[in-house]
């Protein structure tokens, strides 16, 4: 009997739920945030399957996700209390631009990156890039391409090594 990829990824959620649980409440710091975010990645994934989007890794997948969502809702916990803390008048306006050291590290990054992107062959980087700044899933990027979605994850995989790699060696 085939499993449909619908209720292998939320099998899987439950299988590693008490994980996932843990893993999200070092993040928040209170089990009950924990619980919130572990309840909105569980509907995430239900789109996702809804979807049908084809994931290799489900347990992987599970807590990407869980992580992203643990960083928004992180976010909009200290967007709200900062628009509390301004409402009170007692604290100045802050300029939202980074400082100058936290902007040149950022340029001084992104230029070592698009050198380490100009390295690549031609379908890793074009494969990282549909997938990573247009959003393209691997079926949408395999049909561009003219190739397979196992090649098309071994292309991301492959970019995101060397980029991590070249990193390493040249920002250090």
């Amino acid at each position: 009997m085939a499993i449909s990829p619908v209720s292998g990824l939320l099998a899987s959620f439950q299988e590693h739920y008490d994980d996932l649980l843990q893993f999200l409440t070092r993040r928040m710091s209170d089990r009950q945030r924990a619980a919130d975010v572990a309840q909105e990645t569980y509907l995430k994934l239900v789109k996702v399957d809804g979807q049908a989007v084809q994931v290799l890794h489900a347990r992987s997948f599970i807590f990407r996700v869980a992580g992203n969502l643990a960083i928004d809702a992180l976010r909009r916990e200290q967007r709200l209390a900062a628009s509390h803390e301004d409402s009170d008048g007692a604290t100045a306006l802050a300029c939202p631009a980074p400082p100058p050291e936290a902007a040149l590290l950022a340029h001084e990054r992104l230029q070592i990156l698009d050198e380490a992107l100009l390295q690549l062959p031609r379908n890793a980087r074009q494969a990282l890039l549909l997938n990573r700044v247009e959003g393209l899933t691997q079926a949408q990027i395999a049909q561009r391409l003219g190739v397979s979605e196992s090649m098309v994850a071994k292309y991301i995989g492959q970019a995101l090594r060397h980029c991590r790699d070249w990193l390493k060696h040249n920002h250090d």
